[in-house]
């Protein structure tokens, strides 16, 4: 098949807050390619969960408002209902939570919870429900996946319970994993395991995985593209080594900046972003990133830029009107 797996076109996500409607997705346009890792990178509040919970619904409610189209198999996700949505997640598109301890249920067996999630949506007996519970506890890397099936949360280690949750997204084999800070709290060891687990099944699955995170790092180990966003916008887009090293938007660099390098000087302060992330109710009529920028012009203040494709850039996007006067570009 040809054509992208999941395609989203001018996504908009708010909230209403006291002071407003919180804009948190302001237009995204973004493609998902079948069998790829796709790191969805920003600072906190940047929108990367909001974007990724509104693609099958989890953040609808009576204050959330979502537009736009996520087109996926043929059908509209944010125009479908919740009954049509609740067969899609864990089937289709599974989520991998950020805290595994509060996802999980406490007074559930871990294999009651896996099994629970294949029965949901296949014709299976309990039995061969819990017997597929443990084949996905050793394949996600437990050693013992049959006393792990019978014990409860708490009696496991931060790692294995994110090996859980990992087991979990792939009860049913999605074609989508949307994994949101799956190494948030894991000590360096443990997050090498979980990403080289994530990579691993990526490879013998073929499953697309969207990997939220702030941690380049992480993004440098696993993932095949780069989407960089800021203030619910995506402000520079590309391979992982397009976008790591050769970024061209300023917020991109400021990233990079920030992020203690091996091969460097050592450094008795890591350079800092001035400024703080846009978090109320207005924005600027500009590009968001305008307030911190050291290299803004004064069109930047005016009309937000538009991602663009650079002169040979094959894929490679950027919002940002520096590149634009002085690199030239053409558009996406």
């Amino acid at each position: 098949m040809t054509g992208p797996l999941l395609s989203i076109r001018d996504l908009r996500v708010e909230f209403d807050v006291p002071a407003g409607r919180l804009p948190a997705v302001g237009g995204v346009d973004l493609d998902l390619g079948r069998g790829e890792v796709l790191a969805l990178v920003g600072e906190s509040g940047s929108g990367k969960s909001a974007l990724a919970m509104s693609l099958v619904g989890l953040n609808r409610g009576p204050r959330t408002h979502i537009s736009g189209v996520v087109e996926f198999g043929g059908a509209d996700l944010v125009g479908a209902s919740e009954a049509q949505l609740r067969q899609v997640r864990g089937r289709d598109v599974a989520v991998v939570f950020q805290d595994a301890l509060a996802a999980l249920n406490p007074t559930q067996r871990i294999g009651a919870q896996v099994a629970e999630m294949i029965r949901t949506h296949q014709r299976v007996s309990r039995r061969q429900a819990w017997q597929r519970a443990v084949t996905l506890l050793r394949d996600v890397g437990i050693a013992n996946p049959e006393r792990g099936a019978r014990s409860y949360p708490h009696q496991l280690s931060g790692g294995m319970r994110q090996r859980v949750m990992i087991a979990i997204g792939l009860a049913n084999d999605p074609a989508v994993l949307i994994a949101d800070e799956p190494t948030t709290a894991l000590d360096v060891t443990i997050q090498a395991q979980v990403l080289r687990l994530l990579k691993r099944l990526q490879a013998e699955h073929g499953t697309t995985i969207v990997l939220i995170t702030h941690d380049l790092g992480v993004v440098a180990e696993v993932a095949d593209r780069i989407a960089v966003m800021y203030a619910g916008r995506i402000v520079e887009q590309g391979s992982r080594d397009q976008v790591l090293f050769a970024p061209q938007h300023p917020y991109t660099n400021a990233l990079l900046n920030s992020v203690a390098r091996v091969d460097g000087p050592a450094l008795d302060r890591l350079p800092a972003i001035a400024g703080s992330p846009l978090t109320g109710v207005d924005r600027p009529p500009g590009c968001a990133f305008a307030p911190r920028c050291g290299s803004v012009l004064q069109a930047c203040t005016s009309n937000p830029p538009v991602l663009r494709r650079r002169y040979g850039g094959d894929g490679h996007l950027d919002a940002c009107l520096l590149g634009a006067d002085r690199r030239g570009v053409l558009a996406g």
